[in-house]
């Protein structure tokens, strides 16, 4: 029996070592075996500029976002308060004075 832990991205029993990293070899996922405390690390939100992000902080857009299916463009500067983090890639949700409720990716704001 192997005792080696199951793939963390697929759940497969099936995984095999690979020098110094396990390997999936149905989903080809590939990790390091001590790795898995820091994989919670990928769940959290930064900003543009690596900035640890929270519900309830504010944020600066930093690019001229168009708003899909309106001639709306979000400028470059609009500070936008009381974020709500969510999963996805758009993965920011909030609310911006004049606009709406929107959906932000993180890539496009920096904390203030």
């Amino acid at each position: 029996m192997s005792t080696l832990p199951p793939c963390p991205a697929c759940n497969s029993e099936y995984t095999y070592e690979d020098g110094t990293s396990l390997v999936c070899p149905e989903c080809a996922h590939e990790w390091q075996p001590g790795a898995e405390a820091a994989s919670d690390d990928s769940a959290q939100v930064r900003d543009a500029v690596g900035n640890l992000l929270q519900d309830g902080d504010s944020v600066t857009v930093i690019k001229d976002l168009k708003v899909k299916g309106t001639s709306l463009v979000v400028k470059v500067g609009t500070k936008v308060k009381n974020i709500r983090l969510c999963d996805g890639d758009h993965d920011i949700d909030c609310k911006i004075d004049g606009i709406g409720a929107m959906k932000l990716k993180s890539e496009f704001v920096r904390k203030v």
